[in-house]
């Protein structure tokens, strides 16, 4: 920040005051503040060992649980395009 401030404010957490139970009940939350939508959602999943070596290869080590998120993500625009098709087709017939 290039602001400077006036307050004599430490970044040392262990100077911080401690909250009583009393700062607690007078305590008044932000208003207007919405509730971030989760992006994402952590799970745990097992899948082939060749599977993670060919996608960690394919993402160079790094990034690689981007990469299966990303494979699944088009793997699921692809089977709605296919439904969308087969739908039409049928439709023209």
């Amino acid at each position: 920040m290039n602001k400077k401030t006036t307050l004599s404010v430490s970044d040392d957490l262990d100077e911080a005051p401690i909250w009583t139970d009393d700062d607690f009940k007078h305590a008044v939350p932000r208003v207007g503040l919405k509730p971030l939508p989760q992006k994402k959602q952590k799970i745990n999943i097992t899948l082939d060992a060749d599977i993670v070596a060919w996608f960690k290869q394919q993402a160079g080590g790094r990034g690689y649980q981007t990469l299966i998120n990303a494979t699944l993500r088009e793997a699921m625009q692809k089977k709605t395009i296919e439904e969308t098709i087969r739908k039409v087709i049928r439709e023209e017939l």
